[in-house]
């Protein structure tokens, strides 16, 4: 990668070398496709740029983006460097609560929405009288009102440096007030730096199915993308099959994912194996195909990825806990999965890569990052990814650094014998039993996915005792563009004893595999059919534990129930 003074640099190199190859391009649900080349882009990027300023937004000001995902998206990003204007992403899955903090917090000039109906409505964050415009006229083509020399001065205004201020990306603000991380052009090239050293040299083509407001997507599926010359789509359904379309028909490359739609897309797969009657059958060939080439396993699974598109070989999973068997079951179908971990504070840190990818580790630390490990095993990063401090907030932002400039992730790690890092869960999460032993939930989770529960959360209920809220068998839905991220839908249970059999008979599987300590003495089934989760999918857990302090727990069967009465769920 070329010497990058500040992001500006990729969309214009990018012009530069890849000129009229497609860039980005949106898929309806009718099936109709919209492409910008690189040299569109960037010719669209110089046009918002005009217009930001027209609205009369000077160097310094903050620009809220509340829209979804289109190819007019990344060249407003591109346009707000243009103009020296910091861009602010606000979520579509975030409340209005906490969009309404973010806004009074941010201390915005202008609001960019988007088009189509998923967008949200201002109303809802009282911002229907908030200074307004949409990004597809704003990157409509110049009209009366530019000059004949427009292009010319956009081209010679000053551009940004490495220091300058390029975004500021809010926490949610679900159960408090929420943080401005401020990244400036140089956290986010180190963060670029980084994926350059992890990622494979090959043809990109991917889907976009994570918001651009998500930090690991705008490195991944914009800056990394268009360093590389590769074809981005974006897909705004949530419908599963108008997506698995996308994905076949873009013959899709790489894909980039939190673990739920990880999760949903392999469970996809199986519902349909098992439709068809296989799945006993798919699986013994599951067990078979790991111990064989990845090109080999992908010939024996070569109607899985007909299905995809037939050049699928890369998933990278970040942003939460990736289930050491949920990434098996791809790489069994010849599917590299790649999981990294980071923080918006701090970037992409460490990740397996392709050819060292074991399951159950993060991988090593990325150059040019730098991660250490306290005393009582928080993970500490530094480097030049690491932000310049929460916007307004400089005790919270000291706090959040060491005084010799580590910044404090909360998550606790170890290192194996090769220099993998393992995460062991959230500082604030440890269980710290009577008896002084540690339980890290995320330990037990995982046990008890691997033994066959969807999902799980670990609390501590009272002192010594460790229970599991389990979800229902059966994915969960995809949400649905514009519905809040707690928004779920009852499970439907046509059988109750036997679902309370199968959960008993995994609680007990998992046990089998954990200390004494970290057994679970009973589970709860949550009531609806999915955790309620953060706008980046991460559950909410604090939710979870205020639920199963009034509700009553199950307990965990010795052996199988003879008989047939009872019930597994408590509604």
């Amino acid at each position: 990668m070329d010497r990058l003074d500040s992001l500006l640099d990729i969309i214009d190199q990018g012009e530069t070398r890849y000129g009229d190859r497609f860039a980005f391009g949106m898929r309806g649900d009718d099936g109709s496709t919209e492409q910008w080349t690189y040299r569109e882009l960037n010719r669209r990027s110089r046009i918002i740029a005009w217009r930001l300023r027209a609205l009369g937004l000077a160097p310094g000001d903050r620009l809220l983006v509340w829209t979804p995902s289109s190819p007019a998206v990344p060249a407003l990003y591109f346009a707000a460097m243009r103009a020296c204007v910091t861009t602010v992403p606000l979520d579509l899955r975030m409340s209005s609560g906490a969009i309404e903090r973010i806004v009074a917090r941010a201390d915005a000039r202008h609001l960019v929405l988007g088009t189509g109906r998923d967008i949200p409505d201002p109303a809802d964050a009282c911002l229907e009288n908030f200074p307004s415009s949409v990004v597809e006229r704003l990157a409509a083509d110049p009209d009366s009102t530019f000059p004949a020399d427009w292009e010319a001065q956009v081209r010679a205004w000053p551009r940004p440096g490495r220091d300058d201020l390029a975004e500021i990306v809010f926490t949610s603000g679900t159960t408090g007030e929420p943080k401005g991380v401020m990244l400036t052009h140089g956290n986010l090239i180190g963060t670029l730096e980084a994926a350059h050293n992890l990622l494979p040299e090959q043809e990109h083509r991917a889907v976009s199915l994570l918001p651009l407001s998500h930090l690991l997507e705008q490195v991944a599926t914009v800056f990394y993308a268009m360093s590389v010359g590769a074809h981005v789509l974006y897909v705004r359904s949530r419908n599963p099959r108008v997506i698995f379309g996308a994905i076949r028909d873009h013959r899709t490359t790489s894909l980039v994912l939190v673990p739920q739609i990880i999760d949903l897309f392999w469970s996809a797969i199986e519902t349909e194996v098992a439709r068809q009657g296989k799945l006993v059958a798919f699986n013994r060939l599951r067990r078979v195909a790991r111990r064989l080439p990845y090109p080999v396993r992908r010939r024996i699974f070569a109607q899985v990825h007909r299905q995809l598109g037939g050049s699928l070989n890369l998933i990278v999973s970040a942003a939460a806990f990736l289930p050491p068997s949920l990434q098996q079951a791809w790489e069994d179908v010849g599917v590299v999965v790649m999981q990294g971990y980071g923080a918006t504070e701090c970037g992409v840190t460490s990740a397996t890569n392709q050819r060292d990818h074991g399951l159950g580790t993060v991988g090593r630390t990325i150059p040019p990052v730098q991660v250490k490990l306290a005393d009582d095993g928080e993970i500490l990063v530094a480097g030049p990814t690491l932000f310049s401090g929460y916007w307004r907030e400089p005790e919270t932002s000291a706090g959040a650094i060491t005084p010799e400039g580590w910044y404090r992730s909360g998550d606790i790690g170890r290192h194996d014998e090769s220099g993998h890092l393992i995460l062991m869960g959230r500082k604030k999460d440890i269980i710290v039993l009577p008896n002084g032993l540690n339980v890290y939930p995320e330990d037990v989770e995982n046990a008890l996915r691997t033994a066959g529960i969807r999902d799980a959360v670990v609390v501590e209920t009272r002192p010594g005792r460790i229970e599991a809220v389990v979800l229902a068998p059966g994915a969960p839905l995809l949400p649905q563009p514009g519905e809040p991220a707690d928004a779920t839908r009852p499970p439907e249970i046509d059988d109750p004893v036997r679902v309370r059999a199968q959960i008993d008979a995994a609680v007990r599987a998992a046990n089998r595999t954990l200390a004494v300590h970290q057994r679970v003495a009973s589970w709860r089934l949550w009531p609806d059919a999915d955790f309620p989760r953060t706008h980046t999918f991460k559950v909410q857990r604090d939710r979870v534990r205020a639920w199963a302090a009034i509700d009553e727990p199950l307990p965990v069967r010795e052996e199988a129930p003879a008989t047939t009465g009872g019930h597994g769920q408590r509604r």
